[in-house]
Parts: structure tokens; C-alpha cells; sequence
């Protein structure tokens, strides 16, 4: 007579198979999108931390000791070049978005992220990816300032902003390039038609600076952007199921908005009511030295 075998091995059986699914979610969580494979930038976070400290430590303590005696740069013709350049960029990438996801199905609330090789997935990986790129392209804004001695632009808010955007994409990318995350870049990427079509009228020359009347408007522009991040995203508070793969980062893009709203409301308060930022000297609301 074979004797049944102790419910303890049963149950420990169990405990094990549970253990074990348990350990594949632990993995999956880390695992690197394999979609990435070989893609620049990508194989680490360590370059993309290189490249931020560079560019910091040079806007911040090098460019402005080596344009300490040197007359400040024109740079006029490069600036608009450059500017006229990010534009046509940011309404490709808001086209790639929108054909991606967000005109093509995204309910804009839990938009989970797609992570098979279909062409639509693949689309909005490519996209997501030129996104996170286009970050270290737009370094050249704090750079130019530098060359061009306008230090006193050279702020916190600016620095940080332009330095935590590639870090923490870099992440976003390798991980869930595609889905809710994904809203925030849409949005920046309209921004960014508007303001970089400001920047690029503004540096043709003060003849086009009539054109600029609208100049008191991008900090507001700015603003609504980043409550309508914040109101997206915050949705994950009063969704009762939302299965999106990462929801740490659903959290630091509202801890993202959230803190940008607030200093940006900072700045508008000093600029506009305080008037510490306003031009001294305007025509048609854009100083002489612009």
C-alpha cells in the first residue's frame, strides 16, 4: 500500500510555484525593453549622466570663466537656424505622438504600454526615443547663452529643467516608451512649436520684433501645460483598476508637473506681478538686447 504523501510537501510545492511567479514579476519589472537593443544612448544610463554633469558643470562654472575678457558672440544666424530647426522636429514628433497613440486610439486615461513589435508599437518606441534625443539638442539653449554672456539666464529653474528632462527619460525610453507616460512629451512637443517659433522670430532681428506681441503669453502657455500634466496623470488617484506597467513613473511625472507648476508659478509671480524680470527697456513687449 503506497502511503499519501505529507500535506506539508504539498503545500510546500505550492509555496515554491508561488514563489517562483512571484520571482518572474520581480525580473519582468527590471527587465530592459529588448526592443532597444543597440539603439544610441541606450545601453546605459551612465552616458546620458556624463553628458548632463558636461553640459552642467560648463554653464555654470566653465563657459562663464572662459567668456570672462572675451567679447560675447552674435550667433544670430545660428540661433535662428537652430531654433526654426526644433520647431520643424517638434511638429514632427507631436505628428509621430499623435499617429502613435494618441489620434489613434488612446483613451486618454490608462493607456497601458504595448510592448510587441507591431508597427504601431514600433512607431511609438522610434518616437519616444527621437523625444528623449531631441532633450540633448536643446542643451544648445543654455550653451547659447553662455556664449552670448546672457548669464543672467542662465537660472536654477532653467538648468534643472533642461537636466532632469534627458535623465529622466532616458529611463522612461528603456522601460515603457509608449502609454500614459507619454502624454507629458505630446504636450511638451506643442509647447515647444510655439516657443521655439517665438525664439526663432526673435532672433531675426528687431525688425520682426512686432511680430513678438504675444510674448507675454508663453509663460502661461508654459503653465497650463503643466496642470493639464498634472490633471492627466493624477487620474491614477481615483482609477478604481488601472494595470499600467510601471506605476512609479505614473507618480514622478505627477511629482514632475506638480513641482514645475509651482516653480513656474514662482517665476510668474517675480516676472509679472513683481515686474524683478521685465525688460527694462521694450518695444512691443521685447527688450533691446533680445
Amino acid at each position: 500500500k503506497v502511503k499519501p504523501k505529507p500535506l506539508k510537501i504539498k503545500y510546500f510545492s505550492v509555496a515554491f510555484l508561488g514563489f517562483n511567479e512571484y520571482k518572474k514579476d520581480l525580473i519582468s519589472f527590471f527587465l530592459l525593453d529588448p526592443r532597444l537593443e543597440g539603439w544610441p544612448l541606450m545601453s546605459s544610463p551612465f552616458p546620458t549622466t556624463f553628458i548632463i554633469g558636461t553640459y552642467i558643470y560648463f554653464v555654470t562654472s566653465l563657459g562663464p570663466k572662459l567668456m570672462e575678457n572675451k567679447k560675447p558672440f552674435e550667433l544670430r544666424q545660428i540661433m535662428a537656424f537652430y531654433n526654426f530647426s526644433v520647431v520643424i522636429l517638434s511638429l514632427y514628433m507631436t505628428y509621430e505622438f499623435l499617429m502613435s497613440g494618441w489620434a489613434t486610439g488612446y483613451s486618454f486615461r490608462c493607456d497601458i504600454v504595448d510592448y510587441s513589435r507591431s508597427p504601431t508599437a514600433l512607431r511609438m518606441v522610434r518616437t519616444c526615443w527621437l523625444y528623449f534625443f531631441s532633450k540633448f539638442i536643446e542643451l544648445l539653449d543654455t550653451i547659447f547663452f553662455v556664449l552670448r554672456k546672457k548669464n543672467n539666464q542662465v537660472t536654477f529653474l532653467h538648468v534643472f529643467h533642461h537636466s532632469i528632462m534627458p535623465w529622466t527619460w532616458w529611463f522612461g525610453v528603456k522601460f515603457a516608451a509608449g502609454g500614459l507616460g507619454t502624454f507629458h512629451a505630446l504636450l511638451n512637443c506643442i509647447v515647444h512649436v510655439i516657443m521655439y517659433t517665438y525664439y526663432g522670430i526673435c532672433s531675426l532681428g528687431p525688425a520682426y520684433h512686432k511680430y513678438l506681441w504675444w510674448k507675454k503669453y508663453m509663460t502661461t502657455i508654459q503653465l497650463v501645460q503643466f496642470i493639464m500634466v498634472t490633471a492627466h496623470i493624477g487620474q491614477i488617484y481615483i482609477m478604481d483598476d488601472c494595470p499600467y506597467q510601471y506605476p512609479i513613473f505614473m507618480f514622478i511625472i505627477w511629482l514632475y508637473g506638480s513641482m514645475f507648476l509651482v516653480l513656474f508659478l514662482h517665476f510668474w509671480y517675480h516676472a509679472y506681478t513683481k515686474g524683478q524680470r521685465l525688460p527694462k527697456m521694450t518695444r512691443n513687449g521685447i527688450s533691446k538686447d533680445q
